[in-house]
């Protein structure tokens, strides 16, 4: 009889959140502390999740128009201090170096905490009509914000992500263009593929990002209740380009300052991710996100067992299917069970000798739970099905479970009530900036405004807005 794999000890999610969400990362082998402090080392498992989210965020970018470019880490100080609202704003955070090459700098240099001042001051260069215009520029790479209190994914003190900057004719066309990058990149991401129930809103103004006009947020509820800002897309108006002298000459041959926008996503995601799908045996990986779909063990050391296991996954390699072969057999059955169970891979394929001769093999689905017999023969065309199956699954328990832990509020305490286990609605009107200033004096932060129907204002004042409030990451 084939031995049961028993599951590490992870501390209950029930018990001390933080602790399991800590736990998990190192046993899933996910990334482990760096040597400064509040920096990370990535392993490869867990970088594997960010490639796979970069892969499928880079082709939705380029989709919507913008182009990869690369610019430097190092930040002139005086850069920053043009926008007078932008270097307020990040001053707290930001990394400086003073030394270089075993000599006083002349002039400071900031490590990159986010991008709009050095691309500005590029884009005042290569803009020069308006038929160079929209300019469309994303990039992938390392920022560095001093962090109080990191946190592996949630909070470090550098971390990976995208960020995208552009350049319009209009203010027409650079709001159009930050609701597109909010709605049918990053929205269609999150649910679509990290199965993440996230909801669009607009940010208040006390966490709009410095120096823009408006910021476009997308929150996500985490299995204890709380949210996590999982993107944002800012509209800059013309604040940088005033300060840059970023640009062009119109139709009409008169000079126009561009209007621009910034928007970024960044390795967060993991966080989120772990956080919105983990259980208590470890990560649950969305199929469609997943580096490794489905994994084949073999149970024994068996000549024809081995020869199978990888006639298997050569078979759902042919058919699509991003699959791994385990025929480690010198390490413990059980042992590989458990670890690929942590990892949250979808899919497991076990075959023994016994299965071997039933022509069958152990099918077992991490993300409902349960094991099945399944005939060898069908496994390719049945795994596709049950991939998707296991996808729809995961973002139908995001959804009920956001839906479940939202509670409507008529007054300050009853939102600050409701924000220690789950989400608060409360109207914008009964709330306002006193009242979000009284609950952030608890802890308690707005996310973010959604229209009464539930689509994103057009402005913090539009009648009818209804403030979603709770405590985050």
């Amino acid at each position: 009889m084939r031995a049961m794999a028993k599951a590490p000890v992870l501390t209950p999610r029930a018990e001390d959140f933080p602790r399991w969400y800590q736990e998990l990362i190192n046993k899933a082998e996910l990334a482990d502390n760096g040597p400064v402090r509040g920096t990370m080392v990535i392993r490869p498992y867990g970088y594997g999740l960010w490639e796979r989210m970069q892969q499928e965020m880079d082709a939705r970018i380029k989709d919507a128009g913008a182009a990869n470019a690369y610019f430097p880490l190092f930040i002139p100080q005086s850069y920053l201090t043009r926008e007078a609202e932008h270097v307020e704003g990040f001053a707290p955070e930001l990394a400086v170096v003073t030394h270089g090459g075993g000599k006083e700098l002349e002039e400071p240099i900031v490590v990159r905490p986010t991008s709009e001042t050095i691309v500005n001051e590029y884009f005042s260069k290569w803009v020069q009509s308006y038929r160079d215009l929209p300019l469309l520029i994303n990039q992938w790479a390392n920022v560095v914000r001093w962090e109080m209190r990191p946190r592996v994914f949630l909070r470090t003190t550098e971390f990976l992500w995208q960020e995208g900057h552009t350049a319009h004719a209009t203010y027409e066309d650079a709001r159009a263009y930050a609701a597109r990058i909010h709605r049918d990149v990053y929205h269609d991401f999150m649910v679509g593929v990290l199965a993440i129930d996230v909801v669009l809103g607009r940010k208040t103004v006390r966490e709009r990002f410095a120096g823009a006009i408006n910021t476009l947020t997308l929150e996500g509820m985490m299995g204890d209740g709380k949210a996590l800002q999982m993107g944002t897309s800012h509209e800059l108006g013309q604040n940088f380009a005033k300060a840059f002298h970023t640009q062009y000459l119109s139709k009409d041959g008169r000079q126009e300052l561009v209007w621009q926008t910034s928007w970024g996503t960044s390795t967060r995601m993991v966080g989120g991710l772990i956080m919105s799908h983990g259980d208590d045996s470890g990560l649950r990986v969305p199929p469609r996100l997943a580096p490794v779909q489905a994994v084949v063990l073999a149970v024994k050391d068996d000549d024809a067992v081995i020869a199978k296991v990888r006639e298997i996954g050569d078979r759902l390699k042919a058919a699509g299917v991003r699959v791994r072969v385990d025929d480690r057999t010198d390490v413990p059955f059980g042992r590989r069970a458990v670890d690929w169970e942590l990892k949250g891979v979808p899919v497991r394929i076990e075959v023994g000798p016994r299965d071997l001769e039933n022509g069958t093999a152990m099918l077992a689905r991490r993300i409902p739970g349960g094991k099945a017999p399944v005939r060898i023969g069908e496994i390719e065309a049945l795994l596709p099905k049950v991939l998707e199956e296991d996808q729809a699954l995961l973002l139908a328990q995001s959804r009920e479970r956001r839906e479940d832990r939202t509670v409507d509020t008529a007054t300050i305490e009853e939102a600050a009530e409701a924000a220690a286990t789950g989400w608060a609605r409360i109207p914008w009107a009964t709330l306002g900036p006193e009242g979000e200033a009284a609950l952030a004096e608890q802890g308690v932060s707005v996310r973010c405004l959604v229209a009464a129907d539930g689509s994103v204002p057009d402005s913090d004042d539009q009648p009818g807005n209804v403030a979603i409030v709770a405590r985050a990451y």
